[in-house]
């Protein structure tokens, strides 16, 4: 197929698949006479997995990794090592985000309990006091 039906089928741009097979993702299309490349029908299901992987945190090396020179050739193992890593990944960086969350929520309560007759500049120096921070004059 070609690649305007590539990327119709595939909801793609067209520069965005050719990336893709510029970085070695997606089978280099072989060549019709006129020029036009022309892609296996088992490109649809490699572009889906590349977008879903992306969508997934995976990078772009990580894909190529993932992906095996022929589709019907997958080595299991290797693929639920990829992705248990990709798993322990993402719980790593869950717990960051839950102590971001937390820090940020936590400097919110302590601007927000400002005592009504406290400027702002004063509520700062107070908060930063509060984190072991200091304002200079």
């Amino acid at each position: 197929m070609k690649i305007g039906e590539l990327a119709k089928r595939t909801g793609m741009a067209a520069s965005a698949i050719r990336f893709y097979e510029a970085r070695g993702l997606l089978k280099v299309a072989s060549r019709q006479a006129n020029g036009y490349r022309d892609y296996p029908e088992d490109a649809v299901a490699i572009l889906a997995i590349i977008s879903d992987a992306q969508q997934a945190g995976f990078t772009l090396d990580e894909i190529k990794q993932l992906l095996p020179a022929d589709v019907s050739s997958w080595q299991h193992d290797e693929l639920i090592g990829i992705l248990r890593r990709k798993v322990a990944d993402i719980e790593v960086l869950q717990t960051r985000l839950a102590q971001n969350k937390a820090h940020i929520q936590h400097l919110i309560q302590l601007i927000e309990s400002k005592p009504e007759d406290m400027d702002c500049q004063l509520n700062a120096s107070r908060v930063m006091a509060t984190l072991g921070l200091h304002l200079e004059p």
